[in-house]
């Protein structure tokens, strides 16, 4: 049986601009404190623009954030709209304890994108 993680690409998957404009890139802390609120942005097409027509865009994006000895928690999902939504968001998170942050973009021609970025907690 074919699982749908076996579909997600990361930047590496396709060297070059394709992986470039298509991966998310991670703009967060590399270092909080405990219950600190800090902002984490995520942009498709940092490196290399990406596409925003109707034929050719960023769908969504989402985060989820996986801390020390706990299940992933769905943070976020952006919705947009082609041609008006650029895929560039931003929120705001607080952690107790070190994670990963996760984040997800769908190209409706080119599928399922994934970067992750390590924030330590002290």
């Amino acid at each position: 049986m074919e699982r749908f993680g076996s579909l997600v690409k990361v930047k590496e998957d396709e060297p070059g601009p394709s992986g470039e404009k298509h991966a998310p890139a991670i703009e967060a802390p590399d270092r909080v404190s405990p219950g600190e609120k800090f902002q984490v942005r995520i942009i498709v097409g940092r490196e290399v623009p990406h596409p925003n027509t109707v034929e050719h865009h960023i769908k969504w994006i989402q985060v989820f954030v996986r801390e020390e000895g706990r299940p992933p928690v769905h943070a976020v999902t952006v919705d947009l709209g082609p041609v008006v939504g650029e895929p560039d968001a931003a929120i705001t998170l607080k952690l107790e304890r070190s994670a990963t942050i996760h984040a997800l973009a769908y190209c409706n021609l080119h599928g399922v994108w994934e970067s992750s970025k390590r924030i330590e907690v002290a």
